[in-house]
């Protein structure tokens, strides 16, 4: 069953096509990889998935709703939680009160029991902190929780990020470019955090990557974009010897 469906997805930015007539089913939790050479529409996918753009026109079916431009706040408490390729954290702030703010969607308290610290607003605000460090430590990094999140290692950053978005309590989890910026160790680590995630919360994953050894080792189906176009879909080992993605890759990406 899918969780996810994409309708003749098409979005131009002026007289710019990124996307072109784009159609994607994501069944439910399948761990699909989206790939493609720079400039190919990727991100420009999920931020129309995630609600940061409107198409210009098609659809988005998320658990049999249309979602195509709503606002980011509601497409999150329906379930759908994204990381970005270039880390977003509130850097000043701890990576606990990282973690907390993404909570705050599903308060379960009043403006006027925050206001004045009464009602549910302490046992809301214990289940939290509670919840928050669950996380951090299902990531391993609950010894970091009262660390500035700038002073944090990349990697360590990316930890937190995906931590963020899991306080949402997703179903399907966007991952833009989660290894960017890592070595081969750290890699490897993302793999098996990403196969653990997918696991414990019982997750739908779609995946933007450039790092093929990532891509190959965990995903079960990709889809190729060129240009704002599907030209292949399938699984890793058919797609790495398509001649269309060989060709679009040709002189970018070393060999797979």
């Amino acid at each position: 069953m899918s969780i996810l469906e994409v309708r003749d997805l098409s979005h131009k930015f002026g007289g710019l096509t990124a996307i072109s007539g784009l159609n994607m089913a994501v069944e439910d939790h399948e761990l699909v990889g989206v790939i493609g050479p720079n400039g190919a529409g990727k991100t420009t996918v999920f931020n129309i998935i995630s609600g940061v753009y409107k198409p210009s026109r098609g659809s988005i079916v998320f658990e049999g709703r249309q979602i195509a431009g709503k606002p980011p706040s509601l497409i999150t408490n329906l379930g759908i939680a994204r990381t970005f390729q270039n880390i977003r954290l509130f850097k000043e702030l701890s990576v606990l009160d990282n973690i907390r703010i993404a909570h705050y969607g599903q308060a379960r308290y009043s403006s006027l029991e925050a206001l004045f610290h009464v009602g549910r607003f302490r046992d809301e605000e214990e289940r939290v902190v509670e919840h928050s460090m669950e996380l951090l430590s299902l990531l391993g990094i609950e010894r970091s929780a009262d660390e500035q999140a700038k002073n944090l290692p990349y990697g360590l950053q990316r930890r937190v990020e995906i931590a963020r978005a899991l306080a949402t309590r997703p179903k399907l989890l966007l991952l833009d470019e989660p290894a960017a910026g890592m070595n081969p160790n750290e890699i490897d680590q993302l793999m098996d955090l990403i196969h653990s995630i997918r696991k414990e919360f019982d997750l739908t994953i779609l995946l933007i990557e450039h790092q093929m050894a990532l891509v190959m080792g965990i995903c079960e189906r990709l889809l190729v974009l060129d240009f704002g176009e599907t030209i292949a879909e399938g699984k890793p080992l058919d797609i790495q010897n398509d001649p269309r993605v060989l060709e679009a890759y040709l002189g970018e990406v070393e060999a797979w």
